[in-house]
């Protein structure tokens, strides 16, 4: 659990998993069966939404202390980045799988939405708590955000979820779980957004950002 929560333990981890050709797999698929509280996909998704409206939350409540919205400012950063990958490696190509047409048409407006959505993040994750476009900027991404997220849970998810068995279901929350270990945590908006070129430039840019993680600040251990 602490490795799913420190962003800076887990990233001393994922590091050495990409990067040491000796990392034990067996380690990691541990580390995944812990990691993967839920039993769906929508179950994986929706508690990242709601992990990201409370750092938003912690954010604005914090109006004179800029280290708590620096530490939340790399927080919410580091779970919106690897959140939006994921969805983009797993479950956008589950609903044009799954769903037809529909879920083809479906996935790219989500995929359009995301494209926003990361320009706005890249944007926000490089300001300094305290600026003045600091909060303006976290406002009209989160309003972005929001309405996708309201989208995706009232419409897209049930959808998906309505056109696969639970089966299924709970093997993609596991991908999606995966697929978040290994992806940038940061905002890289001119990257592809579709496998496999999404992969590969997530596989190139990880490393770079999981160190620069190293060194920034998060929120303190409970």
């Amino acid at each position: 659990m602490l490795l799913a929560r420190n962003p800076r333990a887990f990233h001393i981890f994922t590091t050495r998993a990409i990067v040491a050709p000796t990392f034990n797999r067996t380690s990691l698929a541990a580390l995944s069966a812990r990691t993967a509280t839920m039993t769906t996909l929508s179950d994986a998704i929706t508690k990242d939404h709601r992990e990201l409206e409370d750092y938003y939350n912690t954010i604005m409540k914090a109006t004179d202390d800029k280290d708590t919205q620096t530490r939340y400012q790399n927080q919410f950063t580091w779970e919106l980045a690897r959140h939006s990958i994921g969805e983009e490696l797993v479950v956008y190509p589950a609903m044009e799988k799954y769903m037809g047409a529909d879920g083809k048409t479906k996935a790219e407006k989500d995929r359009q939405e995301h494209q926003s959505v990361k320009e706005q993040l890249y944007k926000f994750q490089n300001l300094k708590a305290g600026s003045a476009d600091f909060i303006p900027t976290l406002e009209a991404l989160m309003k972005d955000l929001s309405q996708h997220i309201k989208e995706e849970e009232s419409d897209d998810l049930p959808a998906l979820e309505k056109a696969i068995d639970g089966a299924e279901s709970e093997n993609l929350a596991t991908s999606f779980d995966r697929t978040k270990m290994f992806v940038p945590s940061r905002s890289h908006p001119s990257a592809p957004n579709r496998p496999p070129f999404e992969t590969v430039a997530g596989l190139m840019a990880a490393p770079m950002d999981y160190i620069g993680d190293l060194f920034r600040k998060f929120p303190k251990n409970p």
